[in-house]
């Protein structure tokens, strides 16, 4: 964290260390493969609301992420009023409106065919939660003196990495929402102007029905998203 109080570097001996046998390593990480795996964006949820603790235990597992220079540049708006998640629903479907009608190009509409999307997004009034993640471009004190953060959008975007499987080892569905532009979040949310939305997931259960499209099952080979170099 940034502080106006001189932090000076002050070793402390390693904390926690996970230090285990090849083998012991080569189960761990098939296991966690295994779990993520198994996380499928979902559009369909069901009404079985979640505990406001899973959702922020799930948070603070993100605040866990590493970050330049250890700014933390990131918040977080988990949002379950009824009122506010349909206000985001209106907000949201007039962007996507503009984008379906004209605003996104040809090409963009025509890789979107297979996923079956639409302006239409009632996922956001029917997940329990809506999380809003914000990236922050800058810090401020509590006297609006600003201070520079850094490797923002890497930094928000471990974070988020964090979240999504935070939440699916919670056994939470969740779907990741960016229309563009997100500024309404701002107003809507009463975040600073130095906040950037950078995506909404709806999270929750799963419904009985939910589905998915088909072309989502299909990921890359280990060889085209690897490359070793050396042993």
């Amino acid at each position: 964290m940034f502080s106006r109080d001189k932090l000076s570097y002050d070793p402390v001996a390693l904390p926690d260390r996970l230090d285990y046998e090849d083998p012991r390593m080569l189960a761990e990480a098939q296991a966690f493969f295994d779990q993520m795996a198994r996380r499928h964006t979902v559009r369909d949820f069901s009404r079985r609301p979640v505990p406001r603790e899973v959702i922020e235990t799930s948070i603070r597992t993100a605040g866990r992420a590493p970050s330049g220079a250890n700014h933390q540049p990131w918040h977080f708006v988990a949002i379950s009023d009824p009122a506010m998640k349909s206000r985001i629903r209106a907000e949201a479907e007039e962007e996507e409106r503009r984008f379906y009608a004209g605003g996104a190009g040809d090409e963009w509409i025509k890789a979107l065919e297979p996923i079956g999307t639409n302006a239409e997004k009632p996922h956001l009034e029917q997940a329990p939660w809506l999380i809003v993640v914000f990236a922050q471009r800058y810090g401020e004190f509590a006297d609006g003196t600003r201070y520079k953060n850094y490797y923002v959008p890497e930094s928000v975007g471990i974070a988020s990495g964090f979240l999504i499987a935070a939440l699916h080892h919670a056994g939470l569905s969740m779907l990741t929402h960016t229309p563009n532009p997100m500024k309404f979040l701002n107003g809507a949310l009463g975040r600073p102007v130095s906040e950037k939305p950078i995506m909404i997931l709806a999270v929750g259960h799963a419904a009985e029905d939910a589905e998915v499209p088909s072309v989502a099952m299909m990921k890359k080979p280990l060889d085209e998203i690897l490359t070793v170099v050396g042993d």
